[in-house]
């Protein structure tokens, strides 16, 4: 290992290898428990610099500095002709002989000016900082090596700040490596430990650890079918790669580990749920669900809710706890799949709870299940934190003497005041805005835990959903209902805005209704809600009173007064409705056939979907107006344009996973099945489907992991047991 006078750190595989083969008997560590060794035993780190690395890094130990990955590689394996050099370029090497230097400017703008010739051209060299010590390191005359970002000065090319050394013989046949760059915080740089001496410091791990340390995971007829080299090999390279290749055959190796482990971890879950997690039995479809199915039922359900409810049948006469996911776009009838579940529940003398996440939507849930189920004899009844005291004690009394077949409500449902007789069927609406521990207090209101139906409507591409909620069971209803009019959808700016109002007016003359809704983000800022009430007072200049009747939700209202802000244009007493996001889910109003979004630059394309969805729902054709100001970022353009072009959420949420990534649906999963270091299941699609392949083929073959090839792997997943947040809880 050398270090240059710019503390630039050198090396080749060829001496770290030596080092390894060197150091290896000097390891007191039990080489079992050398990777669970506290950080600060790592030669170069200390006490001081550990506390820096757990608060900014989360490094607590020398394996959570090897699996601290270089976000990138800088190519330090060749050498350029500084012709080479384009706009293009972003990093180079080249080699040439400093012509002259001098100090130029004065004060803020003084710097150090150097030119370097090579026999293709010359390259401008600049510093602004370290003006007095770099020039003591240049001599006129003498070769250097230089390395840098390249950018453009007055159309010549430059390297600000560059990697400089002199070039002789000592130095010339460690250049055969891809030089790691870590991620850093400027706190941890300010103690000394910027990217580079990350890298010292996972240089000095490496050269401790042996292939007992990093023991393999995978078997060895997987590693020689994908010819993935081997998992100490695989560690070694994509910290301190010699090639390009040998990174990315590091990083395959490393990411299908990722992806197949998590595969064989929700397969081992399903497959544990399923043997020990004891399930109310629907052995029958009765009178509840036939009377309805043939009498009551006011459309014709798609061969999509056919199939689900086919699934939930088959799941729910096993005897086994049922833990689905039912995936279904804005208004493609999850809620019809839901009640024949719960008539289906009632027939087997079981009671069903739906939970959602807000008031607004459980009070729509119980309303459109109340009006479904008018002609029936079945108690269904609402719970909230705004239940009135006498109609709370009623319920619960209801509940426990089975005298109340379904309950609607919010997170009321899970205090531990409320119990069932019987519970058979708990549905929860929108389970992302659930903590694990509240849904898991669901487990705890029978005897036989309940059957689990999560829904969603929010579209989740095939390959995120079995990577995310691969410890469900997944059904996805993925055809709108017949008759569902398609919404055109059309962007115009802030210079239109009168030619809006127009077409609104003309809408509302015929009888239609109109939402505007604003982007109210957090409703504590007072900004956003001033900027909402302007919004109001806007929307009353064009649309002035008696003639129109408006009426407005936000999140500061008390739930009395969303709740009848809302019933009044439900039922037709107003024909606009200026609101926040609080109505992007749970309200469904037919006669509603235009949505206003105001400032829709600043939604997600999964937002501005849910949003649209609330129109659309009756038999006139609708429409959505995404309004912006004049100046609209590249990325917004990119959303508006996608939003403007299809209604289909699947294809939406693809965009805005690519757009995007996985962070927002990472951040509700909750279980941390997404958290993935390396992998990416947008960018390794492929690698995904062959590792979810894999360990199928696997688990048919050796669910218990008892043969002499997958030991390993099975001693692997007993080592990690705990370190990971999986959970049988949905």
């Amino acid at each position: 290992m050398v270090t240059t006078s710019s503390g630039h750190l050198l090396f080749s595989m060829q001496t770290l290898r030596i080092f390894v083969t060197h150091n290896a008997s000097l390891i007191t560590n039990n080489s079992n428990n050398i990777l669970s060794s506290p950080i600060e035993y790592l030669k170069g780190v200390g006490p001081l610099r550990a506390d820096m690395l757990k608060k900014e890094l989360g490094i607590f130990t020398f394996n959570d500095l090897l699996e601290h990955f270089p976000h990138r590689h800088i190519d330090k394996t060749k050498v350029s002709a500084i012709s080479d050099i384009t706009p293009q370029t972003e990093f180079i090497q080249v080699a040439g002989t400093l012509m002259s230097y001098e100090i130029v400017g004065e004060k803020r703008s003084k710097r150090l000016v150097a030119q370097l010739a090579d026999k293709t051209g010359k390259l401008e060299l600049a510093w602004f900082q370290g003006i007095q010590w770099v020039q003591k390191g240049l001599h006129i005359g003498a070769n250097y090596l230089v390395f840098g970002r390249t950018t453009f000065f007055n159309g010549k090319p430059q390297i600000v700040h560059p990697e400089m050394e002199i070039i002789n013989p000592e130095l010339a046949e460690v250049k055969n490596f891809l030089e790691p760059v870590y991620p850093t915080t400027e706190k941890l740089k300010a103690k000394g430990l910027n990217g580079r001496q990350i890298g010292k410091l996972t240089f000095t791990l490496l050269s401790q650890l042996t292939a007992k340390d990093i023991e393999e995971n995978l078997p060895a007829d997987i590693l020689q079918k994908l010819k993935l080299i081997k998992r100490y090999e695989a560690y070694r390279s994509v910290h301190f790669p010699q090639s390009i290749a040998e990174h990315e055959a590091a990083l395959k190796r490393l990411k299908f580990e990722e992806l197949f482990i998590a595969q064989v971890r929700m397969n081992l879950i399903r497959l544990q749920r399923h043997k020990v997690s004891r399930g109310a039995i629907f052995e029958k479809v009765g009178n509840y669900f036939n009377d309805f199915y043939n009498h009551h039922l006011p459309f014709q359900l798609t061969n999509a809710q056919k199939r689900v409810i086919k699934e939930i049948r088959t799941d729910t006469a096993r005897g086994h706890q049922m833990n689905r996911l039912l995936q279904g776009d804005v208004g493609s009838g999850k809620t019809i799949v839901a009640l024949l579940s719960m008539l289906l529940a009632a027939d087997n003398g079981y009671q069903s709870c739906l939970m959602a996440p807000t008031e607004i939507l459980a009070r729509q849930h119980f309303y459109s299940l109340s009006e479904l189920l008018k002609e029936m004899n079945v108690e269904i009844r609402l719970l909230t934190g705004s239940t009135k005291t006498a109609e709370r004690k009623e319920i619960l009394k209801g509940l426990l003497d089975d005298t109340i077949h379904f309950v609607v409500g919010t997170h009321a449902i899970i205090e531990e005041i409320v119990q069932f007789k019987n519970l058979g069927l708990a549905i929860v609406d929108e389970q992302h805005r659930f903590g694990v521990a509240q849904r898991a207090a669901l487990w705890k209101k029978g005897n036989t835990p309940p059957h689990i139906l999560v829904m969603t409507a929010t579209p989740i591409p095939r390959t995120l959903a079995m990577t995310a909620y691969g410890d469900l069971d997944y059904s996805v209803i993925d055809e709108l209902p017949p008759g569902r009019h398609p919404i055109n959808t059309v962007h115009r700016n802030e210079h239109a805005r009168a030619k809006v109002m127009d077409f609104v007016k003309t809408e509302i003359e015929k009888g239609r209704q109109v939402y505007f809704i604003y982007p109210l983000i957090e409703e504590s800022e007072k900004m956003s809600y001033e900027d909402l009430m302007q919004g109001y007072e806007q929307v009353k200049s064009f649309f002035p009173e008696p003639k129109y009747k408006i009426s407005m939700v936000h999140g500061r209202m008390t739930a009395e007064q969303k709740d009848t802000n809302m019933q009044r244009f439900v039922h037709g007493d107003t024909q606009i409705m200026v609101g926040t996001t609080v109505i992007e889910v749970g309200v469904n109003v037919p006669n509603a056939s235009v949505m206003v979004i105001e400032s829709s630059e600043k939604f997600g394309l999964s937002q501005l979907h849910q949003l649209r969805g609330r129109v659309g729902r009756g038999s006139e054709k609708s429409f959505c107006i995404l309004l912006t100001g004049s100046k609209v970022s590249v990325e917004a353009k990119e959303r508006i344009k996608i939003m403007c072009a299809t209604n289909d959420g699947f294809r939406i949420a693809e965009k805005d996973l690519e757009l995007r990534g996985p962070g927002d649906i990472e951040g509700t999963r909750q279980s941390g099945a997404l958290n993935f270091k390396l992998a990416s299941i947008i960018n390794d699609k492929e690698l995904l489907s062959v590792a979810k392949h894999e360990a199928e083929k696997l688990m048919d073959e050796d669910a218990d992991l008892i043969m002499a090839k997958n030991l390993q792997l099975k001693q692997y997943l007993q080592s990690q047991k705990g370190k990971t947040g999986w959970s049988k809880i949905s």
